[in-house]
C-alpha cells in the first residue's frame, strides 16, 4: 500500500508538472480541464493495475497443496486460503490506520458541514427561477458563486453586474463544473494527506473559471467586463466546491487570461506528450513490481535444485520439483534452465526471467502435460543414449512412473480419504483436504504452548506422502520448537489407510505439503 501511494503521489507531481510548465498558459481551456481530469484518474489507476497483477503472481496453486489447518484462537472460514488471507488473518490495526482513518472521519465531517451550510442558503433565501436555473438571493451580501443549478448573488450586487454574472455562472451550471468540483472533494476526504489532491482542485477552480470567463466575454465587451471584475468588494464564501465568481487571488489570472490571444492549433501537439509520459509510468511502475519480486516476494533459488546422477530421489527432492513445476505452469513470464555438470554427474534445475540471456549451448524445450499445461525449459539437448543424456532428457509424466511419484496437481487420480468414494473427482479432493484438516484440529495438543512456553503464532510445515498401497509414509517436519514438530509427526501419523493415487492407469505415490497455523492464546486477553 505504502508503495502504492509513494507511486500515486509521484505520478501526480509528475504531471501537475507537465501541466504548469508547458499546458496552463495556453487558451485551450476544455482541453486542460480534460488533463487535469484524466491525469487525476490515471495517477491513481496506473499503480493499482500493477499491484493488482503482483497479487496474483504467486498463485495458490505453489503456495499449498492442502490448504493450511487453523489450530488456536484462529479459525478459519471452511474454504481455501491463499497466502495474502493468511498474512491478513488476526492483523492488528497499526497506528497509522487509526491516524488515516481519523483522517477521512475529519474530512467527511468538514464536507458534510459545508455542505449543509450550501443547502442551508438555499432552503433559508428566498428563489427564482430563470429558465433552468434557480437564483438564490442572498440579503446584505456582496457574494457571487454557483454550485450545480443554483446561483447564488448578494443582493448588494449592481442590477447590471448581476446580469454579468449570470452570463458566466451559466457557463457553469451547463457544463457540470461542480462535478468536477465534487470528484475532487471525494479524493480529498480519500486521501486528504495528499497536497497534489488540493493543487489539483485549485486548478480546477482557476480552469473553471477561465472557461466560463472565455464564453461569457463572447456577446460583451471585455473592458466593461474587467471593470466588473475589479470594482467588487472581495468577498466569497469559503466553500472548496463552488464556483466563486469574485475571489480575489483568481482576479488578476482571469484578467491576464481575457488579454491573451487564442493559442495557435499547432500547440496542440504539447497534449500528445500525454502519451510517452504515461507510457514511462507504466513501464516504472512494471519495472518496480519486478524489483520487489526478486527482493521481497519470490526468491527464486527457492526453487532451483540439483539432482545427481543415480542417487535415489528423495521426498525432499520430490517436493522441490513439484514446486519448480508448478511454479513455471503458473507463471509463463518465467522458465527453466536444466544445465548438467557431466564431471560431477549432477543436474541442476532453475528458473530465469523469459527475458534473461539464455545460455548458447541450451535449447528451449516444452514439457506438456495431459491436463492441459505446460511450460519452458532451455536445455542442452541430448545427443545419445547415454545415462547423462537420459537424465537431462524431457521430464514427462513418464518419468513420474519411473520414480512412482505424481504431483496432486497432474495426477490422473488422486488419493481418497475413507469416506469420499462416492463423491466426484473434484469433490474427492475437497473432501481429502476438509478431513485432514479436521482431524489435525481434533488430535493436535495445544497443551504444548504452555507446557513449553510459547507465544502468539507458530508455523509448522509437514510434508508426507501418501504411498502406491495407500499408507501415510515419509512424514517430515519442521517447525520453531521441536515439540511441534513432533507434534505434527504424530498427528499425521494418524492418518487412516488411503485409497491410493492412480496415473495413467498405475498405483503411484503422492507428496503433500500441509501447513499448519497455531495461533497460541494469550492468556492476558478474553476470547472474543
Amino acid at each position: 500500500m505504502f508503495q502504492y501511494i509513494i507511486q500515486t503521489i509521484g505520478y501526480q507531481l509528475l504531471f501537475l508538472i507537465v501541466y504548469d510548465v508547458i499546458l496552463k498558459r495556453d487558451t485551450f481551456f476544455n482541453w486542460n480541464r480534460a488533463y487535469l481530469l484524466g491525469t487525476s484518474v490515471l495517477s491513481f489507476c496506473i499503480p493499482l493495475i500493477q499491484i493488482e497483477s503482483f497479487k496474483n503472481i504467486v498463485s495458490q496453486e505453489y503456495i499449498i497443496t492442502l490448504p493450511e489447518v487453523f489450530i488456536g484462537e484462529a479459525t478459519p472460514e471452511k474454504k481455501q486460503f491463499n497466502f495474502e488471507n493468511l498474512l491478513l488473518l488476526q492483523k492488528e490495526i497499526s497506528f497509522y490506520e487509526i491516524f488515516f482513518y481519523a483522517g477521512v472521519c475529519i474530512a467527511i465531517i468538514l464536507f458534510s458541514y459545508k455542505l449543509l451550510k450550501m443547502l442551508r442558503l438555499i432552503v433559508k433565501n428566498p428563489k427564482k427561477k430563470v429558465e433552468d436555473l434557480q437564483i438564490v438571493s442572498l440579503s446584505n451580501s456582496t457574494v457571487a458563486f454557483s454550485f450545480f443549478k443554483y446561483i447564488f448573488l448578494g443582493d448588494l450586487i449592481k442590477a447590471e453586474e448581476k446580469e454579468v454574472i449570470i452570463k458566466h455562472e451559466t457557463v457553469h451550471a451547463k457544463q457540470y463544473h461542480s462535478l468536477d468540483l465534487l470528484f475532487f472533494e471525494i479524493l480529498r476526504i480519500l486521501f486528504w494527506f495528499n497536497p497534489l489532491v488540493y493543487m489539483y482542485q485549485n486548478r480546477m477552480v482557476e480552469m473553471h473559471e477561465f472557461i466560463a470567463d472565455s464564453y461569457a466575454v463572447k456577446n460583451q465587451n471585455k473592458s466593461e467586463y474587467y471593470e466588473s471584475l475589479l470594482q467588487q468588494v472581495f468577498n466569497t464564501q469559503n466553500i472548496s466546491f463552488i464556483n466563486p465568481f469574485f475571489k480575489q487571488s483568481l482576479i488578476k489570472k482571469r484578467i491576464i487570461m481575457l488579454s491573451k490571444s487564442k493559442s495557435k492549433q499547432i500547440n496542440l501537439l504539447k497534449y500528445a506528450l500525454l502519451i510517452p509520459l504515461v507510457i514511462g509510468m507504466l513501464v516504472y511502475s512494471a519495472c518496480s513490481v519486478q524489483n520487489e519480486l526478486a527482493n521481497t516476494e519470490v526468491n527464486l533459488n527457492e526453487f532451483s535444485y540439483a539432482v545427481k546422477l543415480g542417487e535415489e530421489i528423495t521426498e525432499e527432492t520430490s517436493i522441490k520439483t513439484e514446486k519448480f513445476e508448478t511454479f513455471l505452469k503458473a507463471h509463463p513470464e518465467y522458465v527453466g534452465w536444466a544445465q548438467f555438470d557431466k564431471s560431477s554427474k549432477t543436474g541442476t534445475y532453475s528458473i530465469h526471467s523469459i527475458n534473461e540471456k539464455v545460455p548458447d549451448n541450451l535449447s528451449k524445450y516444452t514439457y506438456e502435460f495431459p491436463d492441459g499445461t505446460n511450460y519452458i525449459v532451455y536445455k542442452e539437448l541430448p545427443e545419445g543414449n547415454s545415462k547423462e543424456d537420459r537424465f537431462i532428457k524431457a521430464r514427462s509424466n513418464n518419468d513420474y512412473l519411473n520414480k512412482g511419484d505424481v504431483p496432486f496437481a497432474v495426477i490422473d487420480q488422486a488419493p481418497v480419504f475413507p469416506g469420499c468414494e462416492d463423491l466426484s473427482s473434484n469433490e474427492q479432493k475437497g473432501c481429502f483436504s476438509e478431513q485432514v484438516t479436521k482431524l489435525v484440529n481434533r488430535n493436535f495438543n495445544t497443551k504444548i504452548a504452555s507446557e513449553h512456553n510459547l507465544k502468539g503464532r507458530q508455523r509448522i510445515n509437514v510434508i508426507f506422502k501418501i504411498d502406491n498401497e495407500g499408507n501415510v509414509v515419509g512424514i517430515r517436519s519442521r517447525a520453531p520448537h521441536p515439540a511441534l514438530e513432533e507434534e505434527a509427526i504424530r498427528v499425521i501419523k494418524t492418518l487412516p489407510k488411503m485409497i491410493p493415487g492412480e496415473h495413467q492407469g498405475k498405483k503411484v505415490n503422492v507428496p503433500y505439503s500441509l501447513p499448519i497455523l497455531f495461533q497460541v492464546a494469550d492468556a492476558t486477553k478474553p476470547n472474543e
